[in-house]
């Protein structure tokens, strides 16, 4: 659904995107992540076609794409980071909705609009101004937009942002709905929690650089540097965690209140030894569970990585 080939931006000497590669099938929810000038918004402006590539090429649906080809730009849905005020501030939800569907000629559009309304809550508001509008409103109002024509890749950026914990549900249950009815999704949020519940795969730009792309879960467990196990007990002593470090297999215990938090190697399943352990101390573990690397972690790892590398590379000059 969506490829690129050496994609790459440049801005007279300084290069925004860096011969990224992407490829993304049909059905995927694609999580793309960077800090701030890490060339995500320069790689979504191309693959809109608002932006021209300085080099590389960008195919969509398997075909050639470029802002001439608006029988492929059709068939693609956008929620941008800003909302829809300015100029069209006069009008309220439904006739903004109407404008757009009116463009894209839909037919019955007044029930498409009234039953994508009813799914992110905004049905009774749709014959007011939207200029009133609080920004999650808003950014529900886009979603809406973009998926009035029906489109087979939408394009969201920061989705959530605005957002209350109910507004944040809604948003993801429509995400994970459109996309189990088929539709590609290609998401950019710095909200990582909510991206690793949704994502199939992510992956990481850095200067402009693609750094790491994988399923989510072999992200996790190939950055992982170790594994945590964590223990509930019902009493916590307190020289266990001393104790517990002391073994052969551990790399570092600690405990809080009830719980005591154990580092071992990476490889291995260390869980029955050390279960055998403290029933020898005559303590019952209620649960161990084992704690596995967040997206959060992993971005921070992959990303301090390389601003260690530049500084490094820097040093050496």
């Amino acid at each position: 659904m969506i490829q690129t080939k050496n994609l790459t931006k440049r801005y007279g000497k300084f290069t925004a995107v860096d011969q990224v590669n992407l490829n993304i099938p049909a059905g995927e929810i694609y999580g793309f992540l960077g800090p701030n000038g890490a060339g995500k918004t320069s790689t979504i402006m191309m693959l809109l076609g608002i932006v021209k590539p300085t080099s590389g090429e960008i195919r969509l649906f398997d075909e050639p794409y470029s802002s001439r080809r608006l029988d492929l730009r059709r068939r693609i849905g956008v929620v941008p980071e800003k909302h829809p005020v300015g100029m069209w501030s006069w009008m309220t939800a439904g006739e903004y909705l109407e404008m757009f569907a009116d463009l894209f000629g839909l037919e019955e559009a007044d029930k498409r609009i009234d039953h994508l309304l009813e799914r992110v809550g905004l049905a009774e508001v749709k014959n007011k101004k939207f200029s009133e509008f609080s920004r999650g409103m808003l950014q529900k109002l886009s979603i809406v937009r973009a998926l009035l024509h029906d489109p087979d890749i939408l394009f969201l950026d920061e989705p959530i942002s605005g957002l209350d914990p109910f507004g944040v549900k809604q948003i993801r249950d429509l995400i994970l709905e459109e996309n189990r009815e088929g539709r590609t999704i290609f998401i950019s949020s710095h909200i990582l929690s909510e991206m690793e519940k949704i994502c199939h795969r992510v992956a990481i730009i850095f200067a402009g650089k693609l750094r790491a792309e994988d399923r989510m879960k072999s992200m996790l467990t190939s950055l992982a540097k170790d594994r945590e196990i964590h223990v509930d007990l019902e009493e916590l002593p307190a020289d266990l965690p001393a104790k517990v470090k002391a073994l052969d297999f551990v790399q570092e215990a600690t405990g809080h209140e009830r719980t005591l938090m154990v580092k071992v190697p990476k490889t291995g399943d260390y869980r029955k030894a050390l279960s055998k352990y403290l029933i020898d101390q005559n303590l019952v573990p209620l649960s161990i569970q084992e704690k596995s690397l967040s997206l959060e972690e992993a971005f921070v790892t992959i990303t301090k990585e390389n601003i260690d590398l530049f500084a490094g590379i820097g040093g050496e000059e």
